[in-house]
């Protein structure tokens, strides 16, 4: 997503131009390129997938719409192991309309994960919840803090359901540090993601993530919170900024690379 202007093999060919030898891949880019293809693409590419996104939206209460979204959400497991990636990132999903019980959408994500968990674990996949920034509590996440990742979590075994860690989204919270050494103890540090924090935020938050560097967050210092909790995974750049998309793919990959190097590594 950070370079969505590139076609997928267009990224592809970036990507090994540069050195970088793991991707992670949105769905819908997936779709419209095809599973199958998309995973020989990579694989003759020399890429790694490293998770796949999105699964999730997991809290209607319409029955009808809870079946679809778990049909979804098979689905999703099952282009993630075609596509050879052992992790899928879930974003859990908001309030339904009219609806002000954050409680209650919280269990019903139990619920399914409940579901999801059997099924993902049968095709060699991970549920990774991921937290959202309060900011997209009522209309795209109600699972915030990783303290409340976790809780949900861990009524699972850690070979089912476990964690993403995004900077963007926890950052700002005092405990995240510590709910990282937790999740490590655990087994559940699935995925690991950068983003930076830049003020004042765009219009439209959804594409206000900072190229790295650009903001307000410490990315060191998240990395050894994560590497110090055991996690020795790929660390992805997740960059949904529309600045970055109307500037040339490559370009900004090319960027990307040297922020990362140079705000992230040691």
């Amino acid at each position: 997503m950070t370079v969505k202007q590139l076609s997928l093999p267009d990224l592809a060919e970036a990507c090994a131009g540069l050195g970088v030898r793991a991707v992670g891949l949105w769905r819908a880019p997936v779709h419209a390129y095809g599973v199958a293809a998309t995973a020989r693409l990579m694989r003759d590419a020399g890429l790694r997938v490293t998770t796949l996104c999105r699964g999730g939206f997991l809290t209607a209460t319409d029955a009808g719409e809870r079946a679809a979204a778990l049909d979804d959400n098979r689905r999703a497991v099952d282009e993630a192991a075609a596509l050879g990636t052992d992790t899928l990132v879930l974003v859990s999903g908001g309030l339904p309309a009219g609806s002000r019980d954050l409680y209650g959408a919280r269990e019903r994500i139990a619920d399914a994960l409940g579901v999801l968990g059997p099924y993902a674990r049968e095709h060699g996949v991970r549920l990774a919840i991921e937290p959202l920034h309060p900011m997209y509590a009522a209309d795209r996440c109600v699972v915030s803090t990783l303290a409340q990742a976790l809780d949900l979590a861990e009524r699972f075994p850690a070979e089912q359901v476990g964690v993403t860690v995004d900077t963007y989204h926890v950052w700002w919270d005092d405990r995240a540090p510590g709910e990282i050494a937790r999740a490590g103890a655990g087994g559940r540090l699935h995925a690991f993601q950068l983003a930076d924090w830049i003020t004042p935020l765009p219009e439209g938050v959804l594409e206000g993530r900072g190229q790295l560097g650009d903001g307000s967050i410490d990315l060191r210092a998240w990395r050894g919170h994560v590497e110090a909790a055991g996690y020795g995974g790929p660390i992805e750049v997740e960059l949904f900024n529309a600045g970055l998309w109307a500037r040339d793919g490559r370009e900004v990959l090319t960027e990307t690379v040297e922020r990362f190097r140079r705000h992230a590594m040691d």
